[in-house]
């Protein structure tokens, strides 16, 4: 094997990868040297090596520096004497096994190209931060008879570097790297990619990439975006590989590699446009405009809607338009523009879309849910439209600052009160209480924005301690009508902050004496401690001798000791040898429902009826996330947290719904009341194959968590058949009284009027409510996408229905404006069962609902329509849905339109009248509207006040 180790000016790191190569395992490797005439003792380094290591290392060097890795590299493959070559950069090592790796793989397959895993080593950061590139692609060996059978292969992975090729693959085929032009790797890897007979991929680490983002020399080719004629040959390489592909008839691959163009090589220049000025920006534009003119425009379907933004309007040259959705692509949970609304759909903006029906689908971000953000919700743009420091003497401290708060679709109404401040906080993690706030003087409404304007004293107001807290973040958080949402400044105006601002370190004016602006790489305004000038060799001695060193020892050993203080491990030695020791608290009564997401389901039943009787007990409520919603008059801890497991290693009773965390153990004192959230449709527990494939130990520790259930509800025999007997139950575990959370539906169905949340949620008298509650569904992310058309359901049926969606609580839904009134996204609700007693019929799939709707006597309609998917791919199921569902099945969109037009409600509910009775018979039995009671009757009616 023959690795051609390139070299320009780095003569310090090239030893360690040539020692890379020589301490390989495979000893039949030798090294070829090549030195882009480098200027430094690089050459001579090379010659060193050759001497110390003769007939294994070889240097040659060019008469005159290329520029570039394409011309060394050519030069190794004309000295190289092995039947295989390596490519190896100076600053990279090989991974020890790598040349064995590849040469097993190469001779067993007899494959012209062996890619093996890379990983890009960041060796300035703390910890030697190691991130793969591209795991997928090599998480086992796999062999390929062509480039077609998996075309992420040269999407994505167009290093040369992680490579083995057969030396005559490479005469012969004529493959040379290009020269006198950057980004040579894409040209190569295609070019051998497409003309290989075989590829094999092997799942081992082969290459180091080290990575020093810190660089104080000269930037790698790859990191300098800022030079034009950098995006200039990325454009010209993209067009040269697309050539080949086009002359190679691979259409699709060309199609693939248009999408990741679109969701990352573009995206990689894009980020750096508010940072330059205006004359890069047009020749940015410019190159850029007529290779996106070749890119397929299905292309555009492909990617994230904010990624087809910004290829759109950079074609455009929109630059009033891009540059905000440059700001949101950098940051995600950013709103950046005023959006608009137009036929029930919301656009970026109102540019290009009635003229370009291409601009009108690629501009539209209804599924975003901008929309559907309250004010609270909202991290609107602020962009920075002033800024000036005090010209009047005394007043050198004070920075005047203008920016104006995006407003989109004016979700801050023109009448609100508002108030807002000004924040500067050190950004190192465990200083957040250094934080120093400034009111705003003016505030007005201007359309689409909120202007404002400030003043900040930093010389007084300002009191960083030094060193440690060197970065200062600012942020703008803005009260509307009571409501807070927090900005962060955005400056894209190059050139508009500048200059040093005076400020007072609590320890000494050494350590520093001023504070000057600087841009995130985010684009916000920061702010950096300076240190004087007297001070700062005295600061740096003191860092880097003893003191410092013992600072900075004691400070680590403090954060690791507040980090280990708060870990789960600490929290269980505290529940189990602090808690556990404590005596049982009577009456003391804790509830969860949905692992404390919700204040939903039966144990808020329970809740209920036991505040309804005026039971003496005290009740602790847990939480996820927010406790908005959950009860008054109950105290509120959030999950995991001190309170949270001291009230459980001491509560009298636990009542929820799913599962306490599994590594909690129940005192025998405490009596665990499992209510679980539904009847079985799906396998459960035991019956899952993904259980029965664990260890032993691992299905020890699971029933261990089981075991902790003192009573189990059960609402039919099929719950003991299923649930009870998945779960490995004992019978005396159960209790048949039926759901507490549907005692409500029990009762509702005997109700003649309408529930008052219906006037809640603006549904009109005269209009039947349908409810679509679908079960959980993995889609890559939590945002659920819907198998019907929603505005077409709404066009059709609007006229009659109202149709309720309530999205499982691990997914999240977006509905367009248009459908406004007509459907309405009611998931944010915590309890389904009120839903379940508004609605006239339910929609649903594989939910658990199904089996308490039942019990209200009303038309059920079933649209499993991955049925095959969900039965055979999934877990499985306990019986067929196909043949018992109490309504009609449809599996399109078709047969469910069909379904509503076809026969009113009234008529489905006489049709399937007796298959429902059946349906309740099997698996509501002991749902008769008094479960509740008769729980706390059975547990709590000695707690009744005298």
């Amino acid at each position: 094997m023959s690795v051609v180790v390139i070299v320009y000016n780095d003569e310090a790191r090239l030893p360690t990868a040539v020692r890379s190569v020589l301490e390989q395992t495979l000893r039949g490797v030798e090294v070829v040297i090549v030195d882009d005439h480098s200027t430094d003792g690089s050459y001579e380094a090379a010659c060193r090596l050759a001497a110390e290591h003769p007939g294994r290392v070889r240097a040659y060097r060019l008469a005159e520096n290329s520029g570039g890795c394409g011309a060394p590299r050519n030069r190794g493959i004309q000295e190289a004497r092995g039947e295989y070559v390596l490519f190896l950069d100076s600053d990279d090592v090989l991974e020890r096994d790598a040349c064995r790796n590849f040469l097993d793989a190469a001779e067993t397959t007899g494959a012209d190209l062996v890619s093996g895993m890379c990983v890009r080593v960041h060796v300035d950061s703390r910890h030697r931060k190691e991130v793969k590139w591209y795991p997928w692609l090599y998480a086992r060996t796999r062999t390929l008879d062509s480039i077609a059978e998996l075309p992420d292969l040269l999407v994505f992975d167009t290093l040369s570097t992680n490579k083995c090729y057969r030396r005559q693959f490479l005469v012969d085929g004529g493959l040379e790297f290009p020269v006198g032009i950057h980004y040579e790797d894409l040209l190569f890897s295609a070019q051998a990619y497409t003309a290989a007979r075989r590829i094999t991929l092997i799942p081992n680490r082969v290459y180091d990439w080290n990575v020093v983002e810190k660089a104080a020399g000269a930037k790698s080719i790859s990191n300098r975006r800022a030079e034009i004629a950098n995006f200039a040959h990325r454009m010209e390489m993209h067009r040269r590989v697309d050539r080949l592909l086009a002359d190679r008839g691979l259409e699709e691959l060309k199609f693939r590699k248009d999408v990741k163009f679109l969701k990352h090589d573009l995206v990689l220049h894009l980020r750096d446009l508010p940072f330059r000025d205006a004359a890069y920006r047009q020749e940015f534009a410019a190159l850029a405009r007529a290779y996106l003119a070749s890119i397929d425009p299905a292309a555009y379907d492909e990617v994230e809607p904010i990624h087809a933004v910004c290829a759109y309007l950079l074609r455009m040259s929109d630059w009033d338009n891009l540059l905000p959705a440059v700001d949101t692509l950098t940051n995600r949970d950013k709103v950046s523009a005023p959006l608009t609304e137009r036929d029930g759909r919301i656009y970026w903006c109102a540019e290009h879309i009635d003229d370009d029906p291409f601009a009108r689908r690629i501009l539209d971000v209804t599924e975003l849910g901008y929309h559907t953000r309250p004010v609270g919700k909202l991290f609107p743009r602020n962009e920075l439209t002033g800024y000036g420091q005090g010209e009047q003497p005394g007043k050198g401290g004070v920075v005047r600052l203008a920016g104006r708060v995006t407003n989109p679709l004016g979700v801050i109404p023109a009448g609100a009160r508002l108030t807002a401040e000004l924040e500067f906080s050190a950004r190192r993690k465990g200083l957040r209480f250094q934080t120093f706030r400034f009111p705003v003087a003016t505030l007005r409404h201007e359309g689409p924005y909120v202007s404002w304007e400030a003043s900040a004293d930093l010389a007084k107001g300002l009191r960083p301690l030094g060193i440690v807290d060197a970065v200062w973040d600012v942020r703008l958080h803005l009260d509307v009508d009571g409501e807070r949402t927090t900005t962060r400044l955005t400056a894209t105006r190059p050139g508009l902050v500048t200059g040093e601002v005076p400020v007072r370190p609590r320890l000494t004016r050494l350590v520093a004496d001023r504070i000057e602006p600087e841009i995130s790489s985010r684009g916000h305004l920061a702010f950096r401690l300076v240190p004087g000038k007297k001070g700062h060799d005295l600061v740096v001695r003191g860092l880097q001798g003893t003191p410092g060193r013992l600072a900075k020892t004691g400070y680590r050993k403090a954060k690791a000791l507040r980090a280990k203080a708060t870990s789960g491990e600490t929290k269980l030695r505290l529940y189990h040898d602090v808690f556990l020791r404590m005596p049982v608290h009577k009456r003391l009564v804790v509830f969860e429902s949905h692992l404390g997401r919700q204040y939903s389901d039966s144990p808020r039943a329970i809740y209920e009826e036991m505040r309804r009787q005026g039971l003496d007990f005290e009740a602790v409520w847990s939480y996820t996330g927010s406790p908005k919603g959950f009860p008054a008059d109950a105290t509120l801890v959030r999950r995991w947290s001190l309170p949270y497991l001291r009230a459980l290693a001491r509560a009298e009773f636990w009542i929820d719904n799913q599962s306490y965390p599994l590594k909690l153990t129940k005192r025998p004192g405490t009596t665990y009341i499992q209510t679980w959230h539904g009847s079985a449709l799906k396998r459960m527990g035991f019956d899952e194959a993904g259980w029965k494939l664990k260890s032993r130990p691992e299905q020890a520790e699971q029933q261990r968590a089981l075991d902790r259930f003192d009573h189990f509800l059960i609402r039919s025999e099929h719950d003991v058949r299923t649930l009870a007997k998945a779960f490995r139950l004992r019978e005396k575990t159960l209790l048949r009284v039926g759901y507490p959370r549907n005692d409500e539906l029990a009762r509702a169905r005997e109700a003649a009027e309408r529930p008052p949340l219906a006037d809640e949620l603006g549904i009109p008298a005269g209009k039947k409510v349908l409810l679509y509650a679908p079960t959980f569904r993995h889609q890559g992310g939590r945002r659920f996408a819907l198998p019907f058309d929603v505005e077409r359901f709404a066009e059709e049926f609007g006229d009659r229905y109202v149709l309720l969606v309530r999205a499982h609580y691990l997914n999240h839904v977006v509905l367009p404006p248009s459908v406004r009134g007509r459907v309405i996204d009611v998931s944010d609700h915590h309890d389904v069962t009120p839903l379940l007693a508004l609605a006239d019929a339910l929609i649903t799939d594989y939910s658990s609902v199904m089996f308490d709707y039942a019990l209200l006597d009303r038309p059920m309609l079933f649209f499993p329509h991955d049925y095959e998917e969900y039965v055979h791919e999934g877990r499985g199921t306990y019986f067929d849905l196909l043949e018992r569902a109490p309504g009609p099945v449809v599996r399109t969109e078709e047969e469910l339109y069909s379904v509503l037009a076809a026969s009113p409600l009234e008529e489905q509910s006489v049709k399937y009248a007796a298959a429902r009775e059946r349906f309740v018979a099997d698996f509501g039995e002991y749902d008769k509207g008094t479960a509740a009671q008769s729980i706390v009757e059975e547990f709590f009616s000695e707690w009744r006040k005298a």
